[in-house]
């Protein structure tokens, strides 16, 4: 059937149909419910293409993961948990995904590219940006619409992201190991061209300065894996810290497997703290305290603010900042 068999039983117009079928208002809701229950019967589904040359909407919210295959593949699960709450939430609002991940050290100027040169989808989700990334000034000056996962690096005020508060959560992880008696306390960060990473090495400072316990040689910087948690943890044990707060759960684990590989007991001889509460979290021995923020739930909320501001149910730019919570295991309490 076509819009017009569905208006001729549904007594309506073909154009009342066409705006009930795109979500528009100035339709009664007794009109709505007619039309919504003819194609249901029916089983009625709008040509895409047909729909799109009218609406100038393609229903399709683009993803940007400027991270290598293997990251995205390998110990680390954020980023399939963010996905899978972006297609969750897509899903919901009849929105289908389309998906960029940069290819093994592709630069970041050829993924914009890519990026760029593709002009389906009705707006953009994006993840792992750095200050002065092209994929990110391009949207800023074109005026694209996009929503940010992670807080931005820059022009906070004219971008919309979902974020959590990763100063006041690294804090509270800081003051954690502190209050079980640890009192040299490292910091192995995350990837430093991140703005989350930077925020959480800004609350370990932060706390540590109001401890009276600061010690510049005792934070070393990192990416989001665990070799680099373990290499940086075998640089530090030297420096016999007592503590460490880890950027993310997977340098955590890299941490945990050095400390015992050098014959010391977590959380005995180093009381250990990671940030995420990944899959990860979970499956290492002891089980990792960790900064607890539902990664699923920021992409399921990233998807949803991209497509009400598509639908224009929200102004841009708009902010949210979700909870964390401190999860206590084994890794700093026995």
């Amino acid at each position: 059937m076509n819009l017009r068999d569905i208006a001729r039983k549904a007594q309506v117009s073909k154009s009342t149909v066409s705006r009930v079928v795109n979500g528009e208002p100035h339709v009664s809701e007794k009109t709505r419910q007619r039309v919504l229950a003819v194609i249901q019967q029916e089983h009625f589904t709008p040509n895409p293409a047909a729909r799109a040359l009218v609406t100038r909407r393609s229903n399709i919210i683009g993803v940007t993961i400027p991270q290598t295959v293997n990251v995205f593949f390998g110990d680390n699960s954020y980023f399939p948990m963010l996905l899978q709450g972006i297609a969750e939430s897509a899903n919901k609002r009849n929105h289908a995904m389309l998906l960029w991940l940069a290819e093994s050290n592709e630069a970041r100027s050829t993924f914009a590219q890519r990026v760029i040169r593709h002009r389906e989808p009705d707006g953009l989700i994006i993840t792992s940006i750095i200050d002065g990334d092209p994929l990110f000034e391009h949207l800023l000056q074109r005026k694209r619409r996009f929503v940010m996962v992670e807080t931005p690096p820059s022009h906070a005020e004219q971008i919309s992201y979902v974020s959590v508060d990763n100063v006041g959560a690294a804090r509270e992880a800081v003051r954690h190991l502190y209050d079980i008696g640890r009192r040299r306390i490292a910091h192995i960060t995350g990837d430093m061209l991140i703005q989350d990473a930077l925020d959480r090495l800004r609350g370990y400072r932060e706390m540590m300065q109001e401890c009276r316990l600061l010690d510049e040689s005792l934070i070393l910087p990192g990416q989001f894996n665990a070799d680099v948690g373990y290499a940086a943890m075998k640089q530090l044990l030297p420096l016999r810290p007592d503590g460490v707060f880890c950027g993310g759960d997977t340098i955590a684990a890299g941490a945990i497997r050095a400390i015992q590989d050098a014959g010391l007991r977590v959380p005995d001889d180093i009381a250990v703290v990671g940030f995420d509460d990944l899959d990860v979290a979970t499956t290492t021995r002891p089980q990792i305290t960790t900064i607890r923020h539902s990664v699923q739930q920021v992409g399921f909320t990233a998807a949803q603010l991209l497509i009400d501001i598509l639908d224009e149910r929200v102004k841009h730019p708009h902010q949210i900042m979700l909870p964390t919570e401190l999860i206590i295991r084994g890794s700093t309490v026995n």
